[in-house]
């Protein structure tokens, strides 16, 4: 395989500011930026919300490197908001804080996006996982996002980790999701026929005013405007880094398969979005504990023997890739649960949010030297 520019990684995360008395969420990123600008350099960025901070790694040659920036990052920003009486927290949302308490970030972007989408704006308080697989070519990319489209629930639903909004149980493992549902132009793509077609349909958004370019469109994967990736955007944020990792080696290696598959003249069948979008409904609301549907056989399967599907399916190319280490992680994740699932498992013992926000900050840095 080509290492260099196939399947190279980058790898985003976004975190929360806490503020560790009340372990409310804190307008603050302007502290972190102005005191992180020598370590931290281009790796951090605002958000929309001044109290969500978002770190992101270089491109990355393969998944060791990617799990050594996206550590060093990690433990730098946790380092900073310690020096600054602040903390980090790993969740697709925060259990109790509200939207409209949060300042937002003083940028043309984001103000047009308040402009433009007023209140769902405002309260798309969310915090996710962005991974990047480098694929060279937009025509090859187009039709490796057609066939990994099928596994976007499968991989989301190992990183759920979002069960509370506005100090309620929600009953979803991933609540973000549904927040973040009630953007334009988000969720699973439709099948492009080829990239011409993609583009068409990007342009068409441009001509009548809908975007301004195509960073407007939030689906849950795409082709990235101006990198040669495919970008996963669908998964809520894990708390430790171990499991980001492992999360981001299924990307990477799905990506490969597929790629492999393509250059053998091997399809993998096409499914239509409304199916695809039936699992992901499912992972949104039951995790990794709850069953998805097998389109081919026509039927439902615990979800934990389709995640062993997958590993089998991937098998062949993780050693190419050197990530057999990082894959072997998701029977881990399996077996501790995911962050949602741990999440549950304090506010059940305790009854108590601010002990579930305690157990978040402890396990975002989790294995990290701070």
């Amino acid at each position: 395989m080509e290492k260099k520019k196939l399947f190279t990684l980058g790898i985003e995360e976004e975190f929360q500011i806490i503020d560790p008395e009340t372990r409310e969420l804190k307008s603050h990123i302007q502290q972190i930026l102005e005191d992180g600008k020598s370590i931290l350099a281009e790796n951090v960025k605002a958000e929309m919300h001044q109290s969500v901070v978002e770190m992101g790694t270089g491109i990355c040659g393969d998944i060791r490197d990617a799990k050594n920036e996206v550590t060093e990052l990690r433990t730098n920003l946790a380092k900073l908001a310690l020096k600054n009486n602040l903390r980090i927290a790993a969740s697709g949302t925060h259990p109790f804080s509200h939207w409209k308490d949060q300042k937002i970030t003083d940028h043309p972007r984001y103000h047009e996006i308040v402009s433009d989408m007023q209140q769902v704006a405002r309260a798309n308080l969310i915090f996710g996982l962005h991974v990047h697989v480098g694929v060279d070519d937009r025509e090859t990319a187009i039709h490796i996002m057609n066939a990994a489209r099928y596994f976007l629930p499968h991989i989301f639903a190992l990183s759920t980790n979002s069960p509370f909004w506005l100090g309620r149980n929600t009953g979803f493992k991933s609540y973000r999701s549904k927040v973040f549902d009630r953007f334009p132009r988000t969720g699973i793509p439709d099948h492009f026929g080829s990239v011409a077609e993609y583009d068409n349909y990007i342009n068409l958004l441009v001509k009548t005013k809908c975007i301004d370019n195509a960073k407007k469109i939030w689906w849950d994967i795409r082709v990235h405007p101006f990198f040669d990736t495919l970008e996963f955007r669908i998964c809520d944020i894990p708390m430790r880094v171990d499991e980001t990792i492992a999360i981001a080696a299924l990307c990477q290696a799905v990506v490969a398969k597929l790629y492999k598959l393509l250059k053998q003249n091997l399809g993998f069948r096409l499914y239509r979005r409304l199916l695809i979008s039936e699992n992901k409904w499912r992972a949104a609301r039951y995790g990794i504990s709850g069953k998805l549907i097998d389109f081919g056989k026509k039927e439902e399967v615990e979800y934990k023997i389709l995640a062993h599907e997958l590993i089998e399916f991937v098998d062949d190319v993780v050693d190419e890739l050197g990530s057999r280490d990082e894959i072997n992680y998701i029977n881990k994740i399996m077996e501790m649960g995911t962050g949602a699932d741990r999440q549950l498992n304090v506010w059940e013992q305790t009854h108590d949010l601010l002990k579930v926000v305690d157990y978040l900050i402890e396990e975002t840095v989790f294995g990290l030297r701070i």
